[in-house]
């Protein structure tokens, strides 16, 4: 039996409740202020989404907002996979919502009897995503990194993802023990020859599902923040037009490489246009929209994570 709009509509109320609950972390009271229903009104809706089963430990129900921003993205950006999550207002997180469902992809790969190669960059949020994750025994899948895991000071990253998920699952994994940018032209082409980075690089070539972190490219980049840049070298790739970081990569505003002397010395797995295989950027926030929006219009990735605003932001972005 078909629901009437407003029986819709509620279920909708219902679910965003949910959602804030469960997985933002807000108090009945915080929810009822932000939709904007009396605290009464909150709890029963969030009975109502664990009654009609819209919730179990993440949210079911297909939010009809998240639902539509992701498909008017996968048309604008002919993408393969697209996943909006809610957006809360007032929190602070920069990952909340997004980490969960690049959880749920991960899972579904790694729960799949076929073997699969997955690639995958670094960064908080994927970092995130993995850190939620319940232990699975997937020998029969192949974890590969796309970029190097080392600082400057040979330190290992913080943010490593492929190191903390092979511990998880008990599969295969292949890091990339370089630095991210090494300090010489001669010095990544040393690198890049070793056999071990090569067999890496051409394994990560062939993934079946690839996850990037979406960097921006301003006083807070990621590539800065955690020293892997200077300064100098920041503002330099800045006045070039860089504002998108992929996997130590940098592109413009249109998606396209930036060239500088930095880019001679990256050590990662070469990003080029995305193909038939989900290449799937994981990001969200204000400061991300231009970098998202420039990985989107260069074709660097055809399938995206990230929440409600972050989306239709990017989506008024792209707008004739």
């Amino acid at each position: 039996m078909a629901l009437t709009d407003a029986e819709r509509s509620r279920l909708d109320l219902a679910a965003r409740a949910g959602w804030l609950y469960f997985i933002g972390g807000n108090t009945q009271e915080e929810i009822a202020r932000k939709l904007k229903v009396s605290r009464p009104t909150a709890q029963r809706l969030v009975s109502l989404a664990l009654s009609e089963r819209l919730i179990t430990f993440r949210l079911e129900h297909p939010i009809a907002a998240c639902m539509q921003l992701a498909k008017e993205l996968t048309e604008r950006f002919k993408l393969t996979l697209c996943d909006v999550v809610p957006t809360d207002p007032s929190s602070a997180s920069s990952v909340v919502g997004v980490a969960e469902a690049t959880t749920v992809i991960l899972e579904q790969y790694l729960n799949d009897s076929r073997p699969a190669v997955i690639a995958l960059g670094t960064g908080r949020t994927l970092r995130a995503a993995v850190d939620q994750m319940a232990r699975i025994t997937s020998p029969n899948h192949r974890l590969v990194s796309l970029v190097g895991n080392i600082s400057p000071d040979g330190a290992a990253s913080f943010f490593d993802v492929l190191t903390r998920l092979a511990d998880l699952t008990h599969a295969p994994h292949y890091p990339m023990l370089v630095p991210v940018i090494a300090k010489s032209n001669k010095e990544r082409d040393q690198f890049i020859s070793l056999g071990p980075i090569r067999n890496v690089r051409a394994l990560a070539a062939k993934a079946d599902l690839t996850l990037i972190g979406v960097g921006q490219m301003d006083k807070d980049a990621p590539l800065f923040v955690d020293g892997f840049l200077t300064k100098r070298e920041l503002d330099e790739v800045i006045k070039l037009g860089a504002v998108c970081d992929l996997t130590g990569w940098l592109f413009d505003a249109d998606g396209n490489l930036v060239r500088s002397a930095i880019t001679d010395r990256v050590t990662s797995v070469p990003r080029e246009p995305a193909k038939d295989r989900p290449v799937v950027g994981v990001a969200m926030g204000a400061s991300k929209i231009t970098a998202i929006h420039a990985a989107l219009k260069g074709r660097l990735i055809n399938g995206l994570i990230t929440n409600e605003s972050t989306a239709r932001a990017v989506l008024a972005k792209a707008a004739p």
